[in-house]
């Protein structure tokens, strides 16, 4: 809305095609978002569903979260929505994911309120559908503005672009969605945790689509695939980046309120989203690698235990911020900053080698 609003007071007054600059957008969704989110949080602490504890955690965890407003990703991914629709210039693509967030949001924050969990199976079939969903719309977007009609991903150590078959995208994309979604839901467990791992992999998309992505001459350069749309992309992981902020700003330790599955679970959505529009699926090791391996080990070992009887990681407790705690020792802080310390190593290095070995 402030793009075309912008487009047509220029007319009138010069310095608002300020308005039609992406970089400006950007700045402004990402200011907007945290200033909202900072004060509109708060004012929903009475209304939002309390933590009753944690089945599967550490009881110290599930103690200090015990009673505290939960379910916040309400509110800011609600905020995300209405500032994605003012600032930034929407296609029906961009449309849908963003009420698809906020769908995959609602689903979280049903929960949240259920007296009685809605449990994994049913929680993994709705993350199903809306993986699927997506996915189908990924596919066909691209499948719209490719030359040729035919959908690539753009791969490490690869100099050309590989053609990738509907089917065998469908399916990349579905897993890749299903699993951020529910990685970075195991990984809300520490206050602070979760949002500030999401908050590298926003920053980190929201610049790489700016500056590599949307850049004719930049993309050309590096081998990859120009995404003409990269800025408007920009826009909305910068407005999602703006609240995360703000809700982090209540959720550091010792946290006030927590985002709940309404916003663990949005958020690992967009993320994947993210990842995929990127048109290299492998983006998500820069992104998530800690998300990945804190929560998603947990789901495989899991997984191999109930469906196969294999028995992996028996010394190991899941997700991994619960056996840094209870086995080393770990306070709150050092599992925040050593696990963030990590993730910003990890995304520098695979970041420079996925753009320059190629």
């Amino acid at each position: 809305m402030l793009y075309y609003l912008g487009s047509y007071l220029q007319n009138y007054w010069g310095p608002a095609r300020l308005l039609t600059s992406y970089a400006v957008l950007i700045i402004v969704a990402l200011y907007l978002g945290f200033f909202l989110a900072y004060k509109l949080i708060p004012k929903f602490y009475n209304v939002l569903p309390h933590d009753r504890g944690r089945e599967f955690t550490l009881k110290d965890n599930a103690e200090a979260a015990k009673g505290k407003p939960t379910g916040a990703g309400v509110v800011f991914i609600t905020i995300f929505v209405l500032i994605s629709f003012l600032i930034c210039p929407m296609t029906w693509t961009r449309a849908s994911i963003v009420v698809l967030t906020w769908i995959t949001m609602l689903t979280g924050y049903l929960d949240d309120r259920s007296t009685d969990s809605w449990g994994e199976y049913l929680k993994g079939a709705l993350d199903l559908i809306i993986s699927v969903v997506t996915a189908f719309i990924l596919y066909f977007a691209f499948k719209q503005i490719s030359p040729d009609g035919v959908v690539r991903f753009w791969l490490p150590f690869f100099a050309n672009e590989i053609a990738v078959n509907p089917v065998v995208y469908i399916v990349i994309c579905t897993i890749m969605l299903w699993t951020s979604i529910n990685t970075t839901n195991c990984t809300d467990g520490v206050d602070g945790l979760s949002s500030t791992l999401v908050l590298i992999a926003l920053l980190t998309l929201g610049l790489f689509f700016y500056f590599v992505l949307g850049h004719k001459d930049i993309a050309a350069y590096l081998l990859i695939q120009h995404l003409p749309s990269g800025a408007n992309w920009a826009i909305l992981l910068m407005a999602m980046a703006g609240v995360v902020m703000g809700y982090l700003w209540h959720n550091a330790f010792p946290s006030k309120c927590l985002m709940g599955d309404a916003g663990s679970r949005a958020l690992g959505y967009f993320i994947g989203v993210g990842v995929m529009i990127s048109g290299n699926p492998f983006i998500i090791l820069a992104t998530s690698s800690i998300i990945l391996i804190n929560g998603g080990m947990g789901l495989l070992k899991v997984f191999l235990l109930r469906f196969f009887k294999i028995k992996i990681f028996e010394n190991i407790r899941f997700p991994l911020h619960d056996h840094m705690r209870k086995n080393r020792g770990w306070s709150p802080t050092q599992v925040l900053l050593k696990f963030m310390i990590l993730q910003l190593l990890i995304t520098c290095a695979i970041m420079g080698i996925f753009l320059k070995v190629r």
